[in-house]
């Protein structure tokens, strides 16, 4: 069992800016809409938070957004669940880049020395500092998408492995030669893991979220590997088209068990459940 102890990527200012991308509304139309001073709203985006209860249930409402998540959020007590189930081993790497955090993580059977690595980090020296001991080989390598943080330790990784495949999204090809791209929704086997792609665009033109399960253990726990489409307490900025980043996170929030475990490219483990719960996106 573990408990995530990793800050959340996004705080509430980050939430109502992407919120009102979401809904295409200003500032100034939000203020409007949910009865809030509008020099409150810039405060907040900035970081400085004075809301009171009412006011963050308006927003939420103005925004269609989880009310609950919202406040706790608001009150820097966003629930983070338990982590347990799991039948394999998940080794996160988390890595300085900027002012945050980048996650990779390596997936193993437990006791094992060899795994599945999905994303490299902003470069290979952190990528060395932050690798388990255990793990001696990776079998395979799986990028989400192709922005630095996620794909920085990949070039010199397959300079000192070349015959460990890469795979990703297809057009990520372009940028990083080699990869092979998966069709959406093909299961590769990897020993007892199975590993199904989900083509995810939104954030990115071309990105893949993960999922990780063991077939032979049906009822145990599967592994997301969200990359920057779902986050603990928020979604990930939809850089290339925001319908399609709304329409695939709530794909996934819908039709995956809810003892799924999510491991972002930002910030802490979560769950399914947890997300359905309080996620401020959650429909």
């Amino acid at each position: 069992m573990v408990i995530e102890y990793a800050p959340l990527e996004d705080e509430l200012g980050d939430v109502l800016e992407k919120a009102m991308r979401h809904c295409g509304v200003s500032e100034q139309a939000l203020a409007e809409r949910a009865g809030v001073p509008l020099e409150k709203i810039r405060d907040a985006i900035d970081y400085r938070y004075d809301f009171s209860p009412e006011e963050l249930r308006q927003l939420a409402k103005a925004l269609a957004l989880n009310e609950v998540g919202l406040l706790a959020l608001a009150q820097r007590t966003y629930p983070l669940p338990e982590i347990s189930g799991l039948p394999f081993c998940v080794h996160p790497l988390r890595m300085s880049h900027g002012i945050g955090v980048a996650n990779a993580y390596i997936i193993a059977e437990c006791g094992s020395g060899h795994g599945l690595l999905f994303d490299t980090g902003p470069d290979h020296a952190q990528l060395r500092r932050f690798w388990p001991k255990a793990i001696q080989s990776v079998d395979a390598v799986f990028v989400t998408h192709a922005e630095t943080e996620h794909t920085g330790g990949l070039e010199v990784l397959r300079n000192e492995h070349p015959r460990v495949p890469v795979f990703g999204p297809a057009s990520v090809g372009k940028r990083l030669p080699g990869l092979t791209a998966p069709a959406d929704d093909a299961c590769l086997a990897f020993g007892d893991f199975e590993v199904r792609v989900l083509r995810t665009p939104g954030h990115a033109e071309a990105h893949n979220c993960y999922l990780i399960r063991v077939p032979k253990l049906a009822q145990a726990p599967s592994l997301l590997i969200s990359g920057d489409l779902i986050f603990a307490g928020s979604v990930g900025g939809a850089f290339y088209c925001q319908r399609r980043l709304v329409e695939n996170f709530r794909r996934l929030m819908s039709e995956l068990p809810e003892n799924t475990v999510i491991a972002p490219g930002h910030g802490p483990l979560t769950t399914i459940k947890n997300e359905r719960r309080f996620n401020p996106f959650a429909p």
